[in-house]
């Protein structure tokens, strides 16, 4: 791909667009198909109208970099106990009123990305620093699909695994271009009903659902599932009741589910942080529906952060937090009780990376 624009150095040429008769172009990356105007940006504001063509305007900028552990993504079956080099950039194709990364994913200052890095550079540095991945996080990488897929390239020459914390809310071409260049994945599915979808988030559920049929269905990416359970929006038992139903019928039972607990921020501090118990009933219920791997987040609960096999109920990971206090897998991701295998990217050992969260400076590494 042509890197350089007579703009500036972090613009770049996309195509998923088409112009239309009006003489309007409409941006196809995600469903909500933005229709802009010369130096128009769309709803995401990282991607706009630029010389009759659909541009870039982040790549290689970075709203900051840091070690995290991988169960923070979250992924259980992941390469549990591993760090992972977490990046994002800025904006997003949501306006989720509860989002918890809000001055990234909601900046309209493109100074607030003060870090700069090449695909080359990150994949360079996830390996100086014993990353086994890189994860595209803290604002959703479908808006910086293009950097992110370039990243993904220059790290599999690293051997490091790649990793999209996203929505899902993408259109169905670039959606296969994409996840060609994952590794794993964790959707947020954020709810059960367009009502919610469209109300808090700005979004259809539909198109979220295919994301999930098409992974499942088409690819090899490993993913879990994030829901944030916020009182009184999305946390009857009824919809959680239908989701982990939809999840078992149409994903199947192995598919690992997170429900984690909502804080109040940016549009919605009227609302009360989610009762440790309301993680807990959903965890029953979707247990009940049969699903196999059910963990809750957010809170402390050992149980409920463990797992567990399926077939004889043995504790396979023991974790406290993001800490592994307990490794029972045999060296063929089986349970050794039953030798029922763990579905999952599993290695002989576990990481040992921990709790740690370590921010990184990649220009003081280079330096270095």
């Amino acid at each position: 791909m042509n890197k350089t624009l007579d703009i500036d150095q972090f613009t770049v040429p996309t195509h998923y667009w088409h112009q239309l008769e009006n003489g309007t172009i409409q941006c196809d990356v995600c469903p909500r198909a933005c229709k802009l105007k010369e130096d128009q940006r769309g709803m995401c504001f990282v991607r706009g109208r630029k010389n009759d063509q659909i541009v870039l305007t982040t790549y290689g900028r970075s709203s900051g970099f840091c070690v995290d552990p991988i169960e923070k993504k979250p992924l259980n079956h992941f390469l549990p106990g591993t760090s992972v080099l977490s990046f994002g950039t800025a904006g997003c194709n949501l306006a989720c009123k509860f989002c918890q990364n809000w001055d990234i994913s909601k900046s309209r200052e493109i100074d607030i990305l003060a870090d700069t890095a090449t695909p080359e550079m990150l994949a360079n540095t996830a390996a100086r620093l014993g990353c086994r991945s890189i994860a595209f996080t803290y604002n959703d990488p479908v808006v910086f699909m293009e950097y992110a897929m370039d990243v993904a390239d220059a790290c599999r020459e690293k051997n490091i695994e790649t990793i999209a914390v996203t929505a899902g809310y993408i259109c169905e071409k670039p959606r296969q271009e994409f996840y060609r260049h994952m590794n794993a994945a964790n959707i947020d599915l954020k709810g059960f009903t367009e009502k919610f979808y469209w109300k808090i988030c700005n979004g259809h559920l539909q198109d979220v659902l295919e994301t999930l049929q098409y992974l499942k269905n088409e690819t090899s990416v490993w993913f879990e599932i994030t829901t944030l359970l916020i009182p009184g929006e999305n946390d009857s038992e009824k919809e959680i009741d239908e989701m982990t139903q939809w999840i078992v019928e149409h994903l199947g039972p192995d598919i690992p589910q997170h429900f984690t607990a909502f804080h109040p921020d940016w549009k919605m501090m009227n609302k009360p942080r989610t009762p440790a118990n309301t993680l807990t009933r959903a965890r029953i219920i979707a247990r009940e529906n049969g699903l196999h791997y059910v963990y809750t987040g957010n809170v402390h609960d050992e149980k409920g952060a463990s797992t567990y096999c399926s077939y004889c109920g043995t504790r396979l990971i023991g974790r406290d937090w993001y800490v592994i206090t307990e490794w029972y897998l045999n060296n063929n991701g089986q349970c050794p009780n039953c030798g029922k295998p763990c579905p999952g990217v599993f290695e002989d050992n576990p990481g040992s990376w921990g709790a740690n969260r370590m921010p990184v400076q990649l220009d003081v590494l280079a330096d270095n």
